[in-house]
């Protein structure tokens, strides 16, 4: 797919289609890779977006209790002080 390259200001852009904007979900912001031979324009996404709620689920079904012990039977905290 060609697509032109626009004046924007002093800049220059390129504009995506609303079935393209539609399809990779993007919203208000791109994340651009630029690699050997290539840009890559992918959708930002936020790192930690719905932990808020995947824990909220966990604690709700009892599924958030720790996997290892607080403190190991042989641990001296002396040391650390």
């Amino acid at each position: 797919m060609n697509i032109p390259v626009i004046p924007i200001g002093n800049s220059k852009g390129i504009r995506l289609s609303k079935t393209i904007l539609e399809k990779y979900s993007i919203q208000d912001s791109l994340e651009i890779i630029l690699e050997e031979d290539y840009i890559v324009l992918k959708p930002s996404t936020q790192p930690r977006e719905g932990w808020d709620q995947a824990f909220k689920k966990m604690n709700e079904e009892g599924d958030d209790q720790l996997l290892l012990p607080d403190l190991f039977e042989d641990e001296n905290l002396e040391e650390w002080k």
